[in-house]
């Protein structure tokens, strides 16, 4: 049997090994120099990235808002100003689980869950790096309460800022306005890098007229983070001086609102519906703006809840509604004085023309009779007596007259039917009909005729026209100047917080109304003098150290039936008269022009002339009625 040997090449086994060997060494070596040129890449090359990169990792940048301008009336007192609070902010990017974050802030009482919607909406809307507040104004409680369970929310703190706060509450809100939470409508047109670090903005009023002026521009600083993200002095060696970029405080505003003449106007309908608003004819200030009901600005600065801005909301009263400047009403007797001017410039009428005023006015052949509010007329007026007993016969057949549309342009001369371009949002033009927007008013073509009548009940302020206080104390205003007129405004100059420069804001002058005659004035204004001197306003005017003129007027809520009669005790409150007085005074040269309305007051001398005599004293006079005093009415509640 023979065996088989097996021999070992030596001398290829070792170049094997070498070959091996060197491909080792080879792939090391390439590997070496890979790793190598990544660290000179890293390390030398890309040094400035990545230290910035490492930067961000201990370094987190926190806007700084800017304090917002502060607000006063035009004799330097403050309506609205800055004060710290202490507020729970989250940074977007530090939070893994939004939702269970919010449900956990729920457990521990600090949100409701009703609010979670909304701190998701505003969350989800900021950039991830910013600290965005999601519940404002803590007290000690809260504030002691999130101590408690910081650790259990990482990435929300509590932070001190400056919030809005509204020292003299309800007084002037309609004017004045408030901040909020900045809403989707809101987000859909600002910036929200302008807006970091705050989660309110203007809503209503000055406050959101005037916004990008208030608010300011926002600034930034760095700050150094630990590892779960909180604050701390230092990190490891690290200790630097972290750049800071100040922000721009918004510009301070002064108003054209007198504050103690305001307070004045609201304590005379403390508990009315209401509205009133003064201004001075000369420039156009508004010296008061009064819409009562109002409400308290700082529920909205620190955050309504649901149920209490339900309580605003569906208060039957409407309390959050501008009367002032929304509320459209049917102008009443206030605009005789207008519809007499009306006839002068047309030459439909002379002053000295006599009208015999029955009670009531028809037209030939027509069984259906117009009446006045005296019962038993006014027996023969010319115009000065008619505007000053406030004949509704006399103005019945002017307006008849006149026509329609002479009539209509007329009062829109004079503001009526269009909005005066007053400073803040939402004021409603009111209404001056034509039969071209009856016709594109109404769908039915019997709906659509303009019939003599509408005419007719234009000339005592009554029918489809209307109008807002603002429009009457404008009107009233340029029926005191002669026709001088300028457009109303709230804001009247603008401080910068920095240097403290103030830059007036200059009067607009608006067109004067084209009445003929200069001296057909004379006629109107006598007309209105005479009302507070003798006619339906004297109780109201007596004992003034200064001339008054001024119109009353009592506006139907609804018509009454030909033979029915009008009985305020069978009618539900809300369903009696509107009570309006529009004035200026002095008569030789006005300071002051003024509009009061009492919805469902019934008589606008015995309720309306006796506020508007109270606000004119507090201004002319400074003289002011004491706190808690209401305004008596005066007279039957059947006058005009």
């Amino acid at each position: 049997m023979s065996v088989r040997g097996r021999i070992k090449d030596f001398w290829r086994e070792q170049r094997l090994f070498e070959q091996r060997s060197l491909a080792a060494s080879v792939v090391v070596c390439v590997l070496t120099l890979a790793l190598f040129s990544r660290l000179v890449w890293l390390q030398v090359v890309q040094y400035d990235h990545y230290a910035e990169l490492s930067q961000g990792n201990r370094v987190r940048t926190e806007p700084l808002p800017a304090p917002r301008g502060i607000i006063y009336d035009r004799n330097g007192t403050i309506l609205a100003e800055n004060r710290p609070a202490y507020q729970l902010e989250l940074v977007p990017e530090q939070v893994r689980d939004l939702d269970a974050t919010l449900r956990g802030l729920v457990e521990i009482g600090l949100f409701t869950p009703d609010d979670i919607d909304d701190a998701r909406r505003i969350v989800r809307s900021s950039r991830p790096f910013d600290s965005v507040p999601i519940r404002l104004h803590l007290n000690d409680e809260e504030m002691a309460r999130f101590a408690v369970h910081r650790f259990e929310f990482p990435g929300v703190d509590i932070r001190t800022r400056l919030a809005r706060y509204y020292p003299q509450g309800e007084l002037a809100v309609h004017a004045l306005g408030h901040v909020g939470a900045i809403s989707p409508a809101d987000l859909e047109r600002i910036d929200l890098g302008e807006y970091a670090g705050t989660s309110t903005i203007g809503k209503i009023g000055i406050e959101a007229a005037y916004e990008n002026v208030l608010r300011g521009r926002s600034g930034a600083r760095e700050i150094l983070v630990n590892a779960r993200g909180r604050s701390v002095d230092k990190v490891g060696a690290l200790d630097a001086q972290l750049p800071v970029k100040e922000g721009k405080p918004g510009s301070d505003l002064y108003l054209t609102i007198d504050l103690e003449v305001q307070r004045a106007a609201e304590q005379a309908v403390l508990n009315q519906r209401a509205a009133i608003v003064a201004i001075d004819p000369n420039n156009g200030d508004v010296l008061a703006l009064v819409s009562r009901p109002g409400f308290d600005p700082n529920l909205f600065a620190r955050g309504l809840t649901r149920a209490e801005f339900a309580s605003l909301n569906d208060n039957p009263n409407r309390p959050l509604f501008n009367r002032a400047v929304r509320g459209v009403y049917p102008p009443g007797s206030t605009i005789k004085p207008v519809v007499a001017l009306a006839g002068l410039k047309h030459a439909v009428i002379a002053p000295t023309d006599s009208t015999f005023c029955s009670g009531g006015f028809s037209f030939p052949n027509s069984t259906h009779r117009f009446r006045d509010w005296r019962p038993k007329g006014h027996g023969n007026v010319d115009m000065v007596s008619a505007i000053a007993q406030s004949c509704d016969v006399y103005f019945y057949e002017l307006a008849n007259r006149l026509g329609v549309k002479r009539l209509g342009d007329f009062l829109g001369e004079f503001g009526l039917g269009q909005r005066t371009g007053i400073d803040i949002g939402g004021e409603k033009t009111g209404l001056v009909p034509s039969p071209e927007w009856k016709r594109s008013a109404f769908k039915s073509r019997r709906a659509q005729v303009w019939f003599p009548g509408e005419t007719v009940i234009m000339g005592i302020g009554q029918g489809y026209v209307t109008s807002t206080p603002l429009q009457l104390a404008h009107m009233a205003g340029i029926v005191g100047m002669r026709g001088a007129s300028f457009q109303p405004r709230l804001v009247r100059q603008f401080r910068d917080p920095t240097t403290r420069k103030v830059t007036p804001v200059a009067p607009k002058g608006l067109p004067a109304p084209d009445v003929g005659d200069a001296k057909n004035w004379d006629v109107a204004i006598a007309g209105m003098f005479a009302v507070t001197h003798g006619g339906t306003a004297s109780r109201s005017a007596a004992g003034a150290p200064y001339s008054i003129a001024g119109k009353t007027g009592t506006a139907q809520v609804f018509s009454i039936a030909q033979n029915a009669k009008y009985d305020e005790s069978t009618i539900g409150e809300l369903m009696r008269d509107h009570a309006w007085f529009v004035a200026f005074a002095p008569v030789e040269a006005p300071k002051i022009a003024v509009a009061v309305l009492v919805e469902n007051g019934r008589s606008g001398s015995g309720v309306a002339a006796p506020i508007a005599r109270l606000i004119m004293d507090a201004y002319l006079l400074r003289k002011f009625p004491a706190a808690n005093t209401t305004v008596t009415a005066v007279g039957d509640s059947t006058e005009e």
